[in-house]
């Protein structure tokens, strides 16, 4: 049986015309009511947003709060359950969170409009709240546009919910309309389906608006400055240098094996950005501070007008599970951070470099690996080209033999000198302090399940960097372990590509690779989660032979 609530009606009096009988107002009206006025919330948060960089969306900057605030277990688990998806899932959740507690709100409106008010006022409340948390944010504004959202929401409601009680004058001989009737359906109805259409365009015109302040069309206008013989920007630079930085002896020509060096478009994407940053290089500096004995502030011309150097480096993310995709091969082009610390000064006591985003994202690591022989570079370019705006435009840390989480800090606007007790984001949450790259090999064919019998190709990639790969060995079932073909490398910075030649018999197969770098050390059998300092294990696949 449907709930209802019905709308309170003056009493009749005798002789006079019957009174508009009272209205059940089905408790699915209200439910309805709160979802559409949610909706209708978040989508004037939307507009708002795209109007102006100093106010987030209500959605994202509740998704940054969430990020921020949750446990490093549980934004490890997303990242693995969902992979580069996180974040469209997490923002996805959080609209249908949103509207879920409309509903709530919508129904306890049908007995007290009042609740509905208070409701969305602590709807709009921590919007604000969590919005003013935003580095980019203006507090004053980020208040009015969540409290502005708020009152549209519960506008919707007392709007939608007055049409729903509108009641019906009875032609019934005792002048009383069925429990269960609901005269206005239609306009009801009617209007909630304009309000829903409404929120959509809106919410949609919002974040076409906010994609329009894209510094895309700024980033193809940079023509970086040459390093190490390459040329200026584009895509013929792209091509040469990807070109000049693959090694003769290189594996690419192998079907479906990962080339040397990664499109910039393919690099993988792990960070914290639920909104990708839209950094302008002409308002943007860069400050280098904390414990130096000369801080500085660089604007991107002055960066540009260093002496660049172009290094090929693998990165690769912590996250990273036995044989999977978040990890890569480009080449960078950029500032040596040694030059940029020897002009500041660094201070004895200066013993972690903390690389710090335009959105407060921080990353530290030891000092002394910056002067250790690695290249650790302020980057400016990637493959050929500045940075991809989802990479760092415009400027970013390139750090070889560290994972990203200590190192890797995209959309750079600080470098700090602090001293050892300096705790980055990540390490509060769980994961080491230190983070070397471990060694790690992939199998990248053969991809399908199911293969021809016959001579095939196995091959991958093996990446130690800053050790470098001495050996790969393939295991078909429980057999002898097999050298590989290694190819080529320009440095131990850089993965490998490597491959073997299968005579597959039919049947029912399992292939496994180990590497070993040129310390000694191979992989192990043993699977070790990624938390808290990378994964460990040998990739394996099972294949169908036929």
């Amino acid at each position: 049986m449907t709930n209802t609530t019905e709308s309170p009606v003056p009493p009749n009096h005798d002789g006079a015309t019957p009174a508009a009988p009272a209205i059940a107002v089905p408790s699915w009206v209200g439910a309805l009511t709160g979802v559409i006025a949610a909706g209708v919330a978040l989508a004037i948060g939307e507009l708002i947003s795209g109007f102006t960089a100093t106010v987030p969306s209500l959605v994202i900057a509740v998704g940054e709060l969430f990020v921020d605030k949750a446990p490093g277990a549980v934004v490890e688990s997303g990242i693995q359950a969902a992979g580069t998806n996180d974040k469209p899932i997490l923002l996805f959740t959080i609209v249908i969170a949103s509207l879920l507690v409309g509903a709530l709100i919508g129904r306890e409106a049908l007995t007290n409009r009042r609740r509905s008010d208070i409701g969305f006022l602590a709807f709009g409340l921590f919007g604000a709240w969590a919005a003013q948390r935003n580095p980019f944010s203006s507090t004053g504004w980020a208040i009015v546009a969540a409290l502005a959202a708020a009152a549209a929401g519960a506008l919707t409601v007392r709007v939608a919910l007055g049409i729903a009680s509108i009641p019906q004058v009875s032609t019934d001989v005792d002048g009383v309309a069925p429990a269960d009737s609901f005269p206005a359906r239609r306009a009801f109805l009617g209007l909630t389906g304009a309000a829903a259409v409404a929120a959509v365009g809106v919410s949609t015109l919002g974040r076409s608006l906010r994609n329009d302040r894209s510094v895309e069309a700024v980033r193809q206008q940079v023509s970086l400055p040459p390093a190490g013989g390459a040329t200026a920007s584009g895509a013929i630079a792209t091509t040469g240098v990807v070109a000049k930085a693959t090694p003769a002896a290189a594996l690419d020509a192998v079907p479906s094996i990962s080339s040397y060096i990664t499109p910039s478009k393919t690099f993988y994407r792990i960070d914290n950005a639920l909104v990708v940053p839209q950094v302008d290089p002409k308002k943007w500096k860069l400050a280098i501070g904390g414990l130096v004995d000369r801080p500085l502030e660089l604007t991107y011309d002055d960066i540009l007008a260093m002496d660049l150097v172009e290094k090929t480096v693998t990165l690769s993310c912590v996250s990273n599970p036995v044989g999977d995709k978040y990890v890569g091969n480009a080449v960078w082009r950029g500032v040596p951070l040694t030059t940029l610390l020897e002009r500041a000064g660094v201070q004895p006591a200066g013993k972690q470099i903390v690389g710090i985003s335009v959105d407060d994202f921080d990353a530290s690591f030891p000092t002394e690996l910056a002067y250790d022989g690695r290249t650790a570079l302020l980057a400016v370019g990637m493959n050929g080209e500045p940075l991809p705006v989802i990479h760092g435009f415009p400027a970013r840390l390139v750090v070889a033999g560290l994972y990203g989480y200590v190192s890797a800090v995209k959309w750079l606007q600080e470098i700090r000198l602090v001293d050892d007790d300096y705790e980055a984001y990540w390490i509060p949450r769980g994961w080491s302090k230190l983070g070397p790259i471990k060694t790690q090999s992939r199998i990248d064919v053969p991809r399908s399940s199911k293969v021809a019998a016959g001579n095939i190709a196995i091959g991958g990639v093996a990446w130690a960097p800053g050790k470098g790969i001495a050996k790969v060995e393939v295991q078909i079932d429980n057999g002898e372990w097999q050298s590989c073909t290694v190819g080529g490398a320009t440095s131990d910075e850089t993965w490998v590509q490597w491959k073997l030649d299968w005579d597959a018999k039919p049947g029912k197969h399992t292939i496994r690779v180990r590497a070993t770098d040129k310390t000694g050390y191979t992989q192990g059998a043993k699977q070790v989660a990624p938390e808290p300092n990378g994964a460990e294990g040998q990739h394996a696949v099972s294949v169908t032979v036929a």
